[in-house]
């Protein structure tokens, strides 16, 4: 449950799963950015260049607060999109950058942390080595396909693929077991389709232009490897049959946000029966998994669809597929520069109407936060996240739960016993802040300068491996799922936690020299909106412990979803694009932590206040109440805009609402804002039907 999608937009841009949020509507589009030669600096915590002091606040609030967003941070060329979260990203980058910079060109002891950053961005910088390697190193994946002979022999290939990262099928590793949160598991789930699954089913024009892109870029992938037209048509061909057979057997984007539908418990015999074409004894092995009795099937329906799709299919067909989906693997700063072309134009320029690609340094320095995230992340906490920051923010945390404490005395459709395990729940919440309390080890990591395709795989198998290892043992509640540097955070129902990495907790969200009011209507949101996680609509269903458990009465279960519903109703009536509304199901979750982060904020804030002896509607040296600062504070989160083309991918994959509903939709239910603002009833910014869950 993330609180934005930039975690995943490395997924929308390489693998069309495209996950984001949708812009503002602003009247005049500004020239590009040219962001390889901008300096990112950090927003203020309140910038009211960003306002649009025309608009009406109780009309369109967003607009007030961020409609000249566009003016002053127009959407880069190489970019989607442009927002808060983008630009604190950039800046972060720019820190990462000089340290790698310092890594690479200083020697560092063989093995080190920095001997390992600074090889792998040296080696991925190298792009005329790359290049001049070719397809060599992809060489011996194509020859293990070649060699195929049989669907009988695919058990011990999968396996590789599966340590690698390949996506070819089906996904297999660790989880938590969802009855026994104190355990790791095995898990077999759905997999395989480089679309999101409904682009393969449905039947819009501009799906099936997409469908149409997606063929031609596998036709030209293929013939990069040396395919010939003929050859390359017939096979792309055969390709999206088959991953359009895989989505038709797998669960849609909502349906999988149930836990429900995704834990099925079972001995491992029964996925042998579901799909025996695969030798699964002889994969397991091959992984490395310890000896398992059962595991979670996530969606059995699609195992024994598999198994189908398997047992029709061409042996040729299956091979062609797995050479595309190594070659899609491979595409990328660790190919030639033809194959990484082919995959950004397909990626970024259709999918997400990017005019050019990112410059290579900061490509790579992603690549060095994904692959050896923990060791990166030592350096920029040492330059950027003071204990000074850590200790503020836990505190703020800690006043949120507080309010939310109190908060759940006050709910009149929740019966004493269901707020009783309510709050046992809230207590339960693990805070974790800015970095790990131990550092992952990389020592049996190996980097070597010069191999950037060998230190990719060998990076993959290295953390696949270590997860895969841990099957069977107790759970490592210290574990992150994000690297220190990231602008994001998440709830973790399994592990009842929060998780605020170092690389949020900057400006404009978290200001250490600001008042209250700034840092929880920015940072404190988001707090709140973790922490209202563990109990929408998917993180209700775990308790405190992290077990799948139904701790709710009969009766307020119903009210809780008649409540639901209301959010349900609400966004989906928004109109996302012009053919296309919001998914208010799909959507529920972040919607509804959008309006329990914004309720739980506000009342810390008012806690915090009272405990000053502060008045919160005296005019402060911005000509604002800190009550209306908090407000603003909370709005220009999402100031934003977006390319056309991701709108309209993000309308319909993605769980979170777009930034200018995230805003208004939020505040249209909440009373306290209309009264800061002086918004009488029957104004846009007031609703008449108010919707609250939490």
């Amino acid at each position: 449950m993330h609180l934005h999608f930039l975690a995943r937009i490395a997924v929308a841009l390489t693998a069309a799963a495209a996950s984001v949020f949708m812009t503002a509507q602003n009247a005049a589009t500004p020239a590009p950015a040219d962001s390889a030669a901008t300096t990112f600096q950090l927003i203020p915590s309140l910038d009211k260049s960003l306002m649009d002091n025309s608009a009406d606040p109780c009309t369109d609030f967003y607009q007030y607060a961020c409609g000249n967003w566009s003016k002053h941070h127009p959407i880069p060329n190489d970019s989607p999109y442009s927002d808060q979260f983008y630009n604190l990203d950039q800046y972060n980058r720019q820190v990462l950058h000089a340290i790698l910079e310092k890594a690479a060109a200083a020697p560092a002891a063989a093995g080190s942390n920095m001997q390992k950053i600074g090889d792998y961005y040296a080696t991925c910088m190298d792009e005329a080595a790359i290049n001049a390697k070719g397809l060599e190193p992809l060489k011996p994946e194509l020859d293990r396909i070649a060699t195929l002979k049989s669907k009988a022999d695919l058990a011990p290939l999968l396996a590789h693929y599966q340590l690698i990262g390949v996506n070819a099928f089906f996904g297999f590793g660790k989880q938590q077991d969802f009855q026994d949160a104190t355990h790791n598991v095995a898990f077999v789930s759905q997999g395989g389709i480089d679309l999101e699954r409904d682009y393969y089913l449905r039947t819009g024009a501009k799906d099936v232009e997409i469908r149409e892109q997606f063929e031609q870029h596998v036709v030209n992938t293929l013939k990069l490897l040396g395919e010939s037209e003929a050859q390359a048509k017939a096979d792309a061909a055969a390709i999206l049959k088959l991953e359009t057979a895989l989505a038709k057997v797998s669960l849609d984007v909502t349906t999988m946000r149930d836990p429900k539908q995704t834990y099925h418990w079972m001995p491992v015999g029964d996925l042998t029966k579901m799909t025996p074409t695969i030798a699964w004894g002889e994969f397991l092995s091959d992984t490395g998994a310890p000896k398992i009795a059962n595991l979670n099937i996530g969606q059995p329906d699609f195992m024994v669809g598999l198994n189908t799709i398997l047992e029709h299919e061409d042996l040729a067909v299956i091979q062609a597929y797995l050479r595309w989906q190594v070659a899609n693997y491979m595409s990328g700063l660790a190919s030639p520069k033809s194959l990484d072309d082919e995959s950004f134009d397909f990626g970024g320029r259709k999918l997400a109407g990017i005019p050019e690609q990112e410059p290579r340094w900061k490509r790579c320095t992603s690549a060095v936060d994904r692959a050896v995230g923990e060791a990166l992340g030592q350096a920029y906490v040492a330059e950027k996240f003071p204990p000074s920051s850590k200790g503020s923010t836990l505190k703020m945390i800690e006043a949120i739960e507080a309010a939310m404490d109190r908060d759940i005395d006050t709910l009149d459709w929740m019966t004493p016993a269901t707020k009783a395990e309510a709050k046992t729940k809230l207590h339960l919440i693990a805070n974790k802040i800015g970095y790990p309390n131990k550092w992952r080890d990389y020592t049996k990591l190996d980097i070597v300068r010069g191999d950037a395709y060998g230190n990719m795989v060998r990076a993959d198998e290295f953390e696949n491996r270590r997860e895969i290892a841990e099957i069977g043992l107790p759970v490592n509640r210290d574990e992150w799922g994000m690297t220190p540097p990231t602008v994001n955070a998440y709830y973790d129902g399994s592990m009842n936690d929060i998780n605020f990495p170092a690389g949020v907790l900057q400006l404009a969200f978290y200001d250490p020299n600001a008042g209250d009011a700034l840092n929880f209507g920015h940072i404190g949101l988001f707090m709140g909106h973790e922490i209202t996680h563990g109990f929408d609509d998917e993180g209700r269903q775990f308790d405190g412990h992290g077990n799948l458990r139904d701790w709710w009465t009969k009766e307020d279960a119903e009210k809780f979803q008649q409540k639901a519903d209301c959010i349900v109703e609400e966004y989906g009536q928004f109109q996302a694009t012009p053919d296309t509304k919001l998914n208010g199901k799909l959507t529920l979750g972040e919607n509804t932590a959008d309006n329990g982060g914004l309720r739980l904020s506000y009342l810390a804030f008012l806690a915090t206040a009272a405990a000053a002896q502060s008045d919160i509607h005296v005019k402060a040296a911005s000509g604002y109440t800190s009550e209306q600062e908090f407000f603003l504070g909370f709005a220009q989160d999402w100031c934003a805009e977006w390319r056309p083309e991701l709108e309209r991918l993000i309308a319909t994959t993605d769980p979170h609402s777009p930034d200018r509903f995230r805003a208004n939709g939020a505040l249209v239910n909440f009373p306290e804002f209309a009264k800061a603002f002086s918004c009488k009833a029957g104004s846009k910014m007031v609703s008449a039907k108010a919707c609250r869950v939490w």
